[in-house]
């Protein structure tokens, strides 16, 4: 059997960092047990950053009000036929990994990591979805016209693919943070497919993630955090793989990464949780005062959180008509609460001035959050091949 990438030891400052990860994990599960009108509207726009995230990192970008559509199954406000394709691919794999990988005794092996690619990518079956390459695989950086990476030889892929699975199959003492890492590193440089390998990648690591239990994988995923910060992902996969294929590279900044990542995502979910119930608690006051009915907090609280409201999306998140649902947002336009833009089938509304004073006053009362690895990114850069 082929050697694939081996799990570094984590050290002290690991291990403490790994413990804080997992205290910020439980109180969430701590938060999401108790039903709270936010929940559902939290978990909503989560899952669209963590399509929009992984997508960006491959030129896929659309606005976080398309990420939502996609989650809403709804049409795009902005984004292209192509590049809304690839979102809504990403949508059926991301909602796969999140309903099946926390089933007990769920197992995950080549058939169901085929399977994740097909859907990835079965609108263009050029790309040969779900079907392993044959051929030799190269990444390339556009900006400097050079190969950055070389995949392994594609006849080694299916044995390599068949190690991979049967590590994520065999109970491991690692932590599922260290684990999920390491599937993804391997998926990545394995570089399987004709396509969609970092994707794919990525969704693996919710998938292993979403096995451990502790919190909905919703909240566990680290892909919106990657994406913001995709140079510096692409560096330590740069440090890490070194041009090729070569599984006896040392993967510590790797992992240190990784659980950097999933640090600062948790602190970022941390105070959306704390944020949102200082939103509702001011969405109801404004309710209370203008003597509203209490299913518009919905749309007040997606216009707080930056996003554009629709009629089609108000009447998803309220199941009410379609008329109440236009009488109760232009009613709220009316009042000030909302602002309306465009026209007819453009019609969309964003948050008014008193909404636009609470997202002000709660973003100035923000403390930043805290680096574990402060001096990581400069270990990466000067680890650069």
């Amino acid at each position: 059997m082929p050697a694939l990438f081996t799990t570094p030891d984590p050290d002290l400052e690991d291990q403490q960092f790994i413990a804080e990860i997992h205290a910020f994990r439980a109180s969430l599960a701590d938060f999401l047990r108790v039903p709270k009108r936010w929940n559902g509207l939290l978990r909503r726009t989560t899952t669209a950053r963590a399509i929009r995230g992984s997508n960006t990192i491959e030129g896929y970008t659309v606005s976080d009000e398309d990420a939502v559509a996609a989650v809403d199954d709804e049409p795009p406000l902005s984004a292209d036929e192509a590049t809304w394709m690839e979102i809504l691919a990403y949508r059926r794999v991301l909602t796969y990994v999140l309903n099946v990988a926390t089933e007990p005794g769920f197992v995950i092996d080549e058939a169901v990591l085929r399977s994740m690619h097909f859907m990835l990518l079965d609108h263009d079956l050029t790309k040969t979805p779900g079907r392993y390459r044959t051929n030799e695989i190269f990444v390339r950086d556009d900006k400097r016209g050079v190969n950055v990476y070389e995949g392994p030889d594609g006849g080694l892929v299916p044995e390599l693919m068949r190690a991979l699975s049967q590590s994520l199959a065999i109970p491991s003492p690692d932590d599922p943070l260290v684990r999920g890492a390491m599937a993804h590193l391997n998926l990545v440089m394995i570089h399987p497919f004709r396509d969609g390998n970092g994707r794919m990648a990525r969704a693996l690591q919710t998938m292993v993630l979403a096995q451990d239990q502790v919190v909905e994988p919703t909240f566990s995923s680290i892909e919106e955090w990657l994406g913001n910060n995709t140079q510096d992902y692409y560096d330590v996969l740069a440090a890490t793989g070194r041009g090729s294929w070569h599984p006896d590279n040392d993967a510590t900044l790797w992992v240190k990464f990784n659980l950097r990542a999933h640090h600062m995502q948790a602190q970022t979910m941390r105070r959306r949780f704390d944020e949102a119930e200082t939103q509702w608690r001011r969405i109801d006051e404004l309710i209370s005062e203008h003597r509203l009915n209490d299913r518009i907090g919905a749309a007040l609280f997606d216009a707080l959180l930056g996003l554009r409201v629709t009629r089609p999306s108000y009447v998803k998140l309220t199941e009410l008509d379609e008329r109440t649902a236009t009488r109760d947002l232009v009613n709220a336009a009316e009042l000030g609460l909302l602002d309306a833009r465009g026209e007819r089938r453009g019609r969309h509304y964003v948050a008014g001035e008193p909404l636009r004073k609470i997202r002000e006053q709660l973003r100035a009362e923000r403390k930043p959050l805290e680096d574990p690895y402060p001096t990581l990114t400069g270990e990466i850069r000067r680890a650069l091949p």
